[in-house]
């Protein structure tokens, strides 16, 4: 069994999209707990199939996935994730993106545009999410486009740290380069 029961036999479950495997490894070992097995595969056609081998009936769930290339397909598994549990009658569901994709959608710029990082808060909300827990949103109005509570980590004190650790500060440079959208 990968939850961890507490008192009252609540049981917290940590689940884990195919996108980077490791990652959900190393946080499941830093929490003390495993990944739930999951049985994950693409259709011929590009569909996805998800069951899992434990039940998450009445459990706190925590899915992890990250929206990295090819992006759509995994954001189309987690939101198929996180119905499955919705379905498999789960207590709570907490999402865990560290990338939050379409996050630079996040406004229009001029109109016939869309707000996509509205329509990945709007798809998880609908797919069964109660809490979402991301990384570095591009803006903080993102946190307002979901309806429910919405954890904003930063990484820039931890990863300022770890390179100040490894680098001399007195010889080193750090170059920024801006993005600028396409526009036809």
């Amino acid at each position: 069994m990968t939850g961890i029961k507490t008192t009252g036999e609540k049981k917290m479950m940590f689940f884990s999209g195919r996108a980077h495997p490791e990652l959900a490894e190393e946080v499941a070992h830093q929490l003390g707990v495993g990944v739930v097995p999951t049985k994950a595969f693409d259709f011929a056609n590009g569909e996805i199939y998800v069951r899992y081998q434990e039940s998450a009936r009445g459990a706190d769930c925590f899915l992890i996935q990250s929206h990295t290339a090819p992006i759509n397909k995994w954001i189309m598994e987690q939101l198929i994730m996180i119905d499955a549990l919705k379905r498999a009658s789960a207590r709570s569901i907490t999402v865990i993106v560290p990338f939050y994709g379409y996050a630079r959608q996040d406004k229009k710029h001029r109109g016939r545009e869309p707000i996509s990082a509205r329509l990945i808060a709007d798809l998880m909300k609908t797919a069964g999410a109660h809490r979402i827990l991301t990384v570095d949103l591009h803006t903080d109005q993102i946190q307002g486009f979901f309806d429910g509570p919405v954890d904003h980590l930063f990484a820039l004190p931890l990863l300022a740290d770890y390179v100040g650790q490894k680098v001399d500060r007195n010889s080193s440079l750090v170059v920024s380069l801006g993005y600028r959208p396409v526009t036809r």
